[in-house]
């Protein structure tokens, strides 16, 4: 305790243990709403001061802000919201599942089993350009980043598992040019970890608008970019798996083939049609395409989160993803673990299937939010008894189909280097 001009005590600032072990007083001067945030925001992740708050995050930022190629990720300091990695902490259960608040790569090293884990399934933060609120990393740096996870996964993963991974692709700072790094993700999975790709999927969103809207509106030199890649791995190429529990309705055609019959015979492609194509397996084996619009903006989620005051999850992928997988490669009382839960859709969707789950996020006031997704378990949910909310296909029109003028629609001469010029109000 300190005294002041007038001669009566304050409170003097924290102590903090330097690299010698000494404490070293630094005082710091904010406005009294930082101050309360800092504090709030230290309790929240666990810190017991705002000491170790500052010291964790001067870490943090000691470790990120090295010259160009030099950098070199700190898996014991780093968090995909850019903040010092906070211990899991157990926010709240239900019958089936556990959400843990804090970093998944500290909960895989030191609260989950080894191979305890049947299926991990999660859309992780996108490697984007700019950076987004719910913690993307940067795409260049994305990989390294990554393979503090990728640790974890190997050791919580079951020899006959699978790892699925929804993730989405990004443009180049500035360029009309993708940026690899979900294909390089994909790759040191593969060769560091030994990751088998059990085949890649896309997820086809009709739903998203034309964007980015610079090359595709505005220069017309790309066309809009409406698909995720969703990598399915694993440890064996033989993990367990059924395409019996993810069957589609048959197409008109395949239902009048067999009703009718159908004439076996060789195909110029030189595939032989058998009389076992005129059998009924219940259903058709579905592509490996997903097609499904993300549109959902007033469900119970959203609903609990407006009501409570909290921000909602803004890059939720909807439940059919999950459900897709959950169904095919798990069954009943299996584990799923989603260690970038979200809003905890995977979670929703394995209480709903009767499979075990744990989910893992990051940002408190999502772990809050996705308490509204457990208030009625009793809910179905796509191929659940009531069936999924839409069973007509969505429909995309073959290449051509609508006939153009090549003179009308000429190329941009220079392939969209310049911003075309705004036309008068003469039209010149």
């Amino acid at each position: 305790m300190r005294k002041n001009g007038k001669g009566t005590k304050r409170k003097g600032p924290e102590r903090s243990q330097g690299a010698s072990g000494h404490s070293r007083e630094i005082a710091l001067k904010l406005p009294r709403d930082y101050s309360t945030e800092i504090r709030r925001r230290a309790s929240e992740l666990g810190y017991k001061t705002v000491s170790d708050y500052v010291l964790a995050l001067h870490r943090f930022r000691s470790q990120v802000e090295e010259p160009e190629g030099t950098y070199r990720p700190h898996p014991a300091l780093e968090s995909p919201a850019g903040l010092p990695p906070v211990r899991p902490r157990l926010a709240f259960e239900t019958k089936l599942g556990r959400v843990y608040s804090g970093d998944s790569a500290k909960l895989m090293r030191s609260e989950l089993e080894p191979q305890s884990v049947d299926l991990i399934l999660t859309s992780p933060p996108f490697g984007l350009v700019r950076r987004k609120d719910y913690g993307n990393e940067d795409a260049d740096r994305y990989v390294s980043w990554f393979e503090q996870f990728a640790e974890g996964f190997v050791r919580v993963l079951k020899p006959n598992g699978s790892l699925v991974i929804d993730i989405g692709g990004t443009w180049k700072p500035g360029l009309p040019t993708r940026s690899l790094y979900h294909f390089e993700l994909l790759i040191m999975l593969c060769r560091k970890f030994k990751f088998h790709l059990a085949q890649e999927f896309y997820w086809w969103n009709p739903a998203k608008l034309p964007t980015p809207a610079e090359w595709v509106n505005i220069r017309r030199i790309r066309v809009k970019d409406a698909i995720n890649c969703i990598w399915w791995l694993s440890l064996t190429p033989y993990p367990k798996a059924s395409n019996r529990r993810v069957l589609q309705p048959y197409s008109e055609s395949m239902r009048d083939l067999l009703k009718n019959g159908y004439k076996p015979k060789l195909r110029p492609s030189g595939h032989d049609i058998s009389d076992k194509f005129q059998r009924d397996n219940a259903g058709a084996i579905p592509p490996n395409l997903i097609a499904l619009a993300n549109t959902e903006s007033n469900g119970a989620y959203q609903r609990y989160c407006r009501a409570h005051g909290l921000k909602e999850h803004p890059a939720r992928f909807p439940s059919g993803i999950p459900a897709n997988f959950v169904k095919m490669l798990t069954d009943p009382g299996d584990v799923v673990f989603d260690p970038f839960a979200g809003s905890c859709v995977t979670g929703e969707v394995c209480e709903r299937l009767g499979r075990r789950w744990i989910c893992c996020e990051l940002d408190e006031q999502y772990v809050r939010g996705a308490k509204g997704r457990f208030r009625d378990t009793q809910a179905s949910i796509w191929a659940t008894g009531a069936g999924p909310t839409r069973t007509k296909p969505y429909e995309i029109y073959p290449p051509n189909a609508l006939i153009t003028n090549d003179r009308e629609a000429p190329l941009v001469p220079d392939g969209g280097r310049g911003r075309p010029k705004r036309p008068t109000s003469d039209g010149g």
